[in-house]
């Protein structure tokens, strides 16, 4: 074959490869609960970066060891978003004509960027205050997303939660079965010096509605539960931590109201401690209240990424329509 017939053979498939990569964007893969900011060095060494870190970089509630709410990268300005496109939330922040607050999603990709212009550091600074919740649920929605769509791939057969409880939950490869008893299931997966852990039980929807301290009651049912969770030496059993409040608040989960309590458990008479979520879910079509927790122990690893990862888990979840 002479170079002329060479060259008409190969060209073809390199532009169709070309094509191709230009209408098949990779997907993101930045690490998690991770905001790239691009701004001036000369913003972010002043109160415009002290606003954005009081933000976005605030103490997790509920860890027993202080973590940031997101990790966060700051690239200069005149990088602009193309430097950074693998992060899957990057907020551009800069002083401008005119003052803008815009979001760009992108399901290609994915990633989200929240675009914040200022005509002074007193406007960038009042934007920042202004839309810094709603850009944080949509960080964190996008981060549970992409947990969701990678747990996906392999998950755990769910014959057993459907049977027992009729309900779905996309529970990822690598949890283990623990307990299993009548209305209560105790799953677990081993981790790198620790482990995280899903419980699943139902009661009667009149034990958590029956008085107006539903905190009180949730903190009584876990620690009902709790004795199945056992340290090595007798007497101890896991019980809600005592030493702060639980946090909590009332959602929608699959369409029902759902009460939200985050904290700590720790080991009673042991020195085993970790954060918890707990979903209590009023079925009322099925007179019971379904309750989903996670919890992990963790002492060298990142608990605030673990605990993103249940908290993806519980929200998968689907109820049987009986």
């Amino acid at each position: 074959m002479n170079k002329t017939h060479f060259l008409l053979v190969v060209i073809p498939f390199l532009l169709i490869s070309c094509l191709k990569t230009e209408k098949q964007p990779q997907p993101v893969s930045g690490k998690p609960n991770t905001i790239s900011i691009i701004i001036d060095d000369q913003l972010w060494y002043g109160e415009v970066g002290d606003s954005i870190r009081n933000k976005f970089a605030s103490p997790v509630w509920g860890l027993t060891q202080e973590e940031p709410l997101f990790t966060i990268n700051q690239y200069p300005a005149r990088l602009l978003e193309g430097f950074v496109t693998d992060s899957r939330s990057i907020i551009v922040v800069k002083k401008a004509a005119t003052d803008k607050f815009e979001i760009i999603r992108s399901k290609a990709l994915p990633h989200n960027t929240f675009r914040i212009y200022g005509k002074s550091v007193d406007d960038i600074i009042c934007s920042i205050e202004m839309n810094g919740s709603q850009i944080i649920k949509l960080i964190r929605d996008a981060e549970i997303e992409k947990i969701q769509q990678d747990n996906s791939k392999a998950l755990l057969n769910p014959a057993v939660l459907k049977n027992k409880f009729h309900i779905n939950v996309q529970i990822p490869i690598g949890y283990e079965y623990m307990l299993h008893k009548k209305n209560f299931i105790w799953l677990k997966k081993e981790i790198i010096s620790g482990n995280t852990s899903l419980l699943i039980y139902q009661v009667p929807i009149k034990q958590l509605t029956k008085s107006s301290d539903i905190v009180g009651n949730i903190v009584k049912m876990r620690d009902s539960i709790g004795l199945y969770i056992k340290g090595r030496e007798p007497n101890t059993q896991m019980i809600t931590g005592e030493a702060y409040a639980p946090y909590f608040s009332t959602i929608s989960l699959d369409g029902k109201k759902t009460f939200e309590t985050k904290g700590t458990w720790e080991l009673k008479n042991d020195f085993m401690t970790g954060p918890f979520i707990n979903y209590a879910i009023v079925d009322e079509p099925n007179k019971r209240i379904l309750v989903i927790e996670g919890f992990c122990y963790s002492p060298s690893n990142q608990e605030r990424d673990l605990m993103l990862e249940l908290e993806a888990i519980i929200k998968s979840v689907k109820i049987d329509k009986r």
